[in-house]
């Protein structure tokens, strides 16, 4: 089968626990589950344990993206240690009840070995997109505001060409992807990751010019190893 190329992968997060800020990485195992190491952990609110949401988030407290979570053993992401660095600079374990009760009264923090994902595991983005975006908005916008987990600069100049990835397959270094519908966005976006200030105008602008879509979802079809600078391809 062909092969076109289609960019590359310019930056690749994992997202330790659910919420909190990613951790850059410059190269992950991708499993059926995956980025090795991806929203593993979660903090659940109080009360809230047989919702079909119960999991503490930036929508309630939008500064958890200013809480930076980090393993410990990077070479065995789903067995390491994790650690989270607070707002205030300190370093604490996520499973430290200090942290939860610093997150609300009654938070707790749960383990998912499989990972806790609002639809699929794999979130996927291009830097023109984010360009635009940002154009559409009037101000430059950090992509980590959009929380992928693969970056890639496209080959092209134009933005929204992983549009019409959907239902096909991509070969992401040695990972194969198949991208199965436009991310349909949320509040979230709207949260700066450095400052947790909302600016409303970012998810307006989506819903206005995308209809509330922005990059893509996916799954894997082949498990493999993508590292920033991996091209990727899409089967013709």
């Amino acid at each position: 089968m062909s092969q076109l190329e289609v960019g590359r992968v310019a930056g690749l997060w994992r997202y330790p626990v659910k919420s909190m800020a990613g951790e850059s990485l410059e190269a992950a195992d991708v499993s059926w589950h995956g980025l090795a190491g991806d929203r593993r952990w979660a903090f659940v609110r109080p009360d809230m344990t047989r919702s079909g949401f119960p999991w503490l988030t930036a929508r309630e407290r939008p500064d958890m993206g200013r809480y930076r979570p980090w393993l410990v053993d990077r070479d065995r992401p789903d067995a390491s240690t994790t650690m989270v660095t607070t707002p205030a600079g300190d370093d604490i374990d996520v499973v430290d009840p200090a942290l939860a009760a610093a997150l609300g009264d009654g938070v707790r923090i749960l383990r998912y070995d499989c990972g806790v994902f609002d639809t699929m595991p794999l979130s996927l983005v291009t830097t023109q997109s984010v360009g635009a975006l940002g154009g559409m908005v009037g101000a430059p916008l950090d992509v980590r505001r959009f929380r992928p987990n693969v970056l890639i600069e496209g080959a092209g100049e134009g933005p929204f060409v992983e549009d019409a990835w959907v239902g096909r397959v991509l070969h992401v270094g040695g990972l194969h992807m198949r991208v199965d519908k436009r991310d349909q966005r949320c509040v979230m976006v709207n949260v700066d990751p450095t400052t947790a200030a909302r600016d409303p105008a970012v998810l307006r602008a989506i819903a206005r010019e995308r209809q509330a879509c922005f990059g893509v979802y996916g799954s894997t079809v082949v498990p493999g190893r993508v590292a920033v600078g991996d091209a990727v391809t899409v089967e013709a």
